[in-house]
């Protein structure tokens, strides 16, 4: 198959390119904003992708973008949950405009199937009960999420007008390797980091969020299982099915990790649901166990991996 990674340069896009080219018989087109954004790919993946630079705006020709291909891979978004609700109108406007564009070119170029990256962390709001299923009320808190639920609303739209195939993977916090710690997501992968470098760290609220985490390689198996899945269902929650708040993760970096942390409290975000955490029966019902990987092992791996390979970063 032909295969093509929008937003590829990111945190799930990198870790998705990496197992997709294992299998030798596909092959990989990955699509960023620029073509330095892949400098951290390993070599032997670099040595096996087509990369293209393209700025994802109302002037891409989209058309050149999935021309030849057979499945798309959505990962694209201008804001995330922590920018949410500053430029709101900007926030909607650009995210959706560009996924109609892409989307009207899946359509015209005959794609076989979208895979739509949402968000399990957003599109649900804070009027849920936990764990959440996919038939919870959707009430988004930030723009982040509206832009997400509005993308799956357009999604059907497209299948029901066009017959487009697709589907949806309603993630909770992927977190692992090649995620950058000192970004504006990943509390995991950026808490870990700092208690490396004897960093502070900073949390919103006083750490009793309650969050669903999910190691990054669990949940590139769910995608290409969901991606390769034929059933009746388009839309699947993907997390761990278990909430832990912020506190539990600091200690486990104390105790597990055997690392010292220094942790400023700050004052709470409006965009922030106090308790998030998703029921994922739906999906092991059709293809098994999910988290495979328990979250003292994930965090590990992760320190590991940031101990070898992002002592630069700042």
């Amino acid at each position: 198959m032909n295969i093509v990674v929008m937003g590829g340069a990111g945190f799930i896009g990198t870790n998705l390119a990496i197992r997709l080219v294992e299998n030798a018989a596909d092959k990989i087109t990955v699509i960023d904003e620029k073509e330095s954004f892949f400098l951290h790919y390993p070599k032997d993946t670099l040595s096996k992708i087509k990369i293209r630079e393209l700025a994802f705006n109302e002037e891409t020709n989209f058309d050149e973008c999935v021309i030849d291909q057979d499945i798309v891979y959505h990962l694209i978004s201008t804001n995330n949950p922590t920018t949410s609700n500053k430029s709101i109108g900007k926030d909607l406007t650009d995210n959706l405009l560009i996924t109609i564009h892409l989307l009207e070119a899946c359509v015209k170029m005959h794609i076989k199937k979208v895979i739509f990256i949402s968000s399990g962390g957003t599109v649900y709001g804070k009027e849920v009960t936990c764990p959440i299923s996919e038939f919870s009320k959707n009430q988004p808190i930030n723009t982040y999420g509206i832009q997400k639920l509005t993308i799956e609303k357009l999604l059907y739209l497209y299948q029901h007008v066009y017959g487009l195939k697709y589907s949806i993977i309603r993630l909770s916090n992927p977190y692992g390797p090649f995620q950058r710690p000192n970004g504006q997501l990943g509390v995991v992968t950026t808490f870990i980091y700092n208690a490396l470098h004897n960093k502070k760290i900073y949390v919103y609220g006083d750490g009793t969020v309650i969050r669903d985490y999910i190691y990054i390689s669990d949940v590139i198996d769910a995608i290409l299982n969901i991606m390769e899945g034929d059933t009746e269902y388009r839309i699947y929650n993907v997390g761990s099915g278990k909430g832990i708040h912020l506190n539990k993760i600091i200690d486990i970096i104390n105790t597990e990790l055997g690392m010292s942390t220094e942790v400023e409290y700050l004052g709470g975000r409006d965009v922030d649901v106090p308790v998030n955490y998703l029921d994922i029966s739906r999906y092991e019902r059709e293809f098994g166990k999910l988290e495979k990987t328990p979250l003292i092992l994930g965090m590990k791996k992760t320190m590991n991996f940031l101990e070898r390979t992002t002592r630069g970063w700042s």
